[in-house]
């Protein structure tokens, strides 16, 4: 047990450590994600403010130049940062800022036809501060020729803004260990009462089923499953007990006639020359048929516990009760009236079977008689089988279909019966959709009415099951 207890011990530790790992690994991956995106942001937004603060400089240029005051001058009026020039259709250099003054013309095609401006970058400048700048050009349109104005400003780097590029490095950590830390409490919370109901699954037998194991107070997916656990738990603990009943039932109705044949064969054993072999022969014969009728019995409740997917066929209710009725002979006179063919969809030897059942019933304990009954009633084929006898208490018809029941007051008149026969039927019958039960019969007289309710077949040949 405590090897157990410690392997899922083990086993609840990894998953942790996994999920954990796992939740880690992924944050970093989005966090490392959202901080290039914020770094990408950040430098989109420095850009776009250099190039509007261009085109503002580049404007004012333009307007110097339509003044015609550069005709005078050479040189561009600005502080030492900025990066002007002016240049002609032939590509000389008109004016300058001071920062610009005896530099090259700046490379850099003219803005389309139709337009008067062109922004972009280029690392083939030669200017202060950088080895690439971006660039803002406009054309002045002025006779006899067009003049061009450059604006330019040292490209900014991929980290324009070093504290933020460092808030977001250490928040990648930072969100990552959180995230860890949060994802480790919460499945340990989370598989805490796992481990509870692990550990008293592992202590539970098949001597202590009445054992549940603890449901916790939130109402999660984990309540859920000790909830079902304990469902299964009362169902196994059911059908334990429903198994060790019918096993000690087995052996008390075994009994009765293996010691009736053991007994037979010690007297015979005893005094060989006074015992009537015929008689001791119909009595071994007798305790043998009792065997077998037992034997029969469990072999049709196993079929059906095992497997309930018979052979099923389209039945005549009506003629399959008319050839039970007539392949052996009864105590009692059976009368069977039916208003034609009765069609249901099942197992031929099943349906069999349980009529049999119910008509050996009826048979030990009708006075005289027994009356069969079939007829179609809506989609269901109804079967009555009644009898005159005593009947049963209505506070015991549900006890006679259970397995070796028999009632008291009856003993004496069911004493060929192996307390199986109802149970088998009604098996038989929930096996095939439908319902057995008993009732009081309609015309007030005394006796057992037992009422077999199948479902009848579709149009198609299937059963409405």
């Amino acid at each position: 047990m405590t090897h157990r207890v410690w392997r899922v011990a083990v086993h609840h530790s990894e998953i942790r450590v996994r999920v954990t790992l796992s939740a880690v690994l992924a944050t970093l991956v989005l966090a490392t994600v959202a901080a290039a995106l914020l770094l990408v942001a950040a430098r989109r937004d420095v850009v776009g403010d250099m190039q509007r603060e261009l085109a503002r400089e580049g404007r004012r240029v333009v307007s110097v130049v339509r003044s015609g005051e550069l005709a005078t001058r050479d040189r561009i009026f600005a502080s030492d940062n900025d990066l002007l020039q002016v240049v002609d259709s032939r590509g000389r250099v008109v004016a300058a800022s001071p920062a610009m003054r005896g530099r090259p013309p700046v490379a850099f095609p003219p803005p389309p036809p139709g337009d008067d401006r062109r922004d972009g970058r280029s690392c083939d400048v030669d200017a202060p501060r950088g080895d690439c700048f971006l660039i803002v050009e406009y054309r002045a349109d002025m006779r006899p020729e067009p003049f061009y104005v450059f604006a330019l400003a040292p490209e900014p780097g991929l980290v324009p803004h070093p504290p933020l590029a460092v808030l977001a490095g250490l928040g990648v950590p930072f969100l990552a260990a959180l995230a860890g830390y949060g994802t480790w409490v919460a499945v340990g919370r989370t598989l805490r009462p796992v481990d509870a109901i692990r550990r008293e699954l592992d202590e539970i037998t098949m001597t202590d089923l009445e054992r549940r194991v603890p449901v916790p107070g939130r109402r999660d997916e984990v309540a859920l499953l000790a909830e079902s656990v304990n469902a299964t738990l009362d169902r196994l603990e059911k059908a334990v007990a429903r198994q060790r009943a019918f096993v000690s039932d087995v052996s008390h109705e075994l009994r009765s006639p293996l010691t009736g044949l053991r007994m037979e064969l010690e007297l015979a054993l005893a005094d060989p020359d006074a015992t009537d072999l015929t008689a001791t022969l119909r009595a071994l014969l007798a305790n043998t048929d009792r065997v077998a009728a037992v034997a029969d019995d469990l072999l049709a409740l196993a079929r059906l516990e095992a497997n309930g997917t018979f052979q099923r066929e389209s039945v005549d209710l009506a003629e399959l009760t008319d050839q039970e009725v007539l392949r052996r002979p009864r105590r009692s006179r059976v009368t069977v009236f039916s208003e034609g063919p009765v069609a249901v969809h099942g197992g031929r030897a099943e349906l069999a079977r349980a009529l049999t059942n119910l008509l050996d019933n009826a048979d030990r304990h009708a006075a005289g008689e027994v009356t069969v009954v079939v007829r179609s009633e809506a989609e269901t084929a109804v079967l009555e089988v009644i009898d005159d006898g005593a009947g049963i208490a209505p506070q015991d018809r549900e006890r006679v279909f259970e397995r070796f029941t028999r009632l008291a007051e009856g003993r004496h008149r069911d004493a060929g019966g192996t307390g199986l026969g109802l149970a088998i039927s009604r098996d038989i019958a929930e096996a095939h959709g439908g319902s057995l039960v008993l009732t009081d019969r309609t015309d007030g007289l005394t006796g057992a009415r037992f009422v077999l309710r199948l479902p009848a077949p579709r149009p198609g040949g299937r059963s409405s099951r």
